[in-house]
């Protein structure tokens, strides 16, 4: 029986994964590009009580991605936000903030999936022999071969996009999905081939 995927990856599995430093990893996720996240036992901010899964600010802990290797492995955190949210909230209690090590830190598998697919990247886990991805796309493009040859165009690409999505979705009973992103990348140039083609 396999197992499901893999929910996180710590920062240093993606470094290892991609090649590069954490340092760069802080970076990427200061711009937004994906979220590092780690798990909190109850804090108070304010008059909410926060535990569980919360985001953290890379800048805020800056001494622990130097680029030199020279930087503490822990720091105080004084300041989160919660997975589902996007305020930051100020722990109050305990009043010093909560210790974090970069070992605990992580990145959702999704996030780190994503921002391969952006970056057109070559997986450093293969998925099987050969496999560079983690999604069957030579798969899609059979299927959508055949939904366009046997019913055509939908009125918009999203809707092609949204299709080609419920595609993977059916495939692996909604376990492994690519972000809608990911396949308008893929779809694009051939909606914009046949269209030139049919005008």
């Amino acid at each position: 029986m396999a197992l499901p995927p893999r929910v996180f990856f710590t920062l240093y599995e993606v470094s290892a994964r991609w090649g590069c430093t954490i340092a760069d990893i802080a970076g990427w996720a200061h711009t937004g590009r994906f979220r590092i996240v780690t798990g909190i036992a109850a804090v108070l901010c304010g008059e909410e009580i926060i535990a569980g899964m919360v985001v953290l600010s890379p800048m805020e802990l800056l001494p622990l991605f130097r680029r030199c290797g020279t930087g503490p492995s822990e720091s105080v955190m004084r300041r989160i936000q919660p997975a589902d949210r996007q305020d930051w909230l100020l722990i109050t209690e305990p009043p010093a903030g909560v210790l974090v090590a970069v070992a605990d830190m992580m990145i959702l598998a999704e996030e780190v999936h994503a921002f391969e697919e952006e970056n057109d990247m070559v997986r450093r886990v293969a998925t099987g022999p050969g496999a560079s991805t983690p999604y069957d796309w030579e798969g899609m493009n059979v299927a959508l071969i055949l939904r366009i040859h046997n019913d055509g165009f939908p009125a918009t690409q999203a809707e092609l996009v949204a299709e080609m999505q419920e595609w993977f979705a059916d495939q692996t009973d909604g376990r492994k999905m690519p972000d809608s992103r990911s396949i308008r990348r893929r779809i694009t140039p051939i909606w914009q081939a046949l269209q030139r083609e049919d005008a």
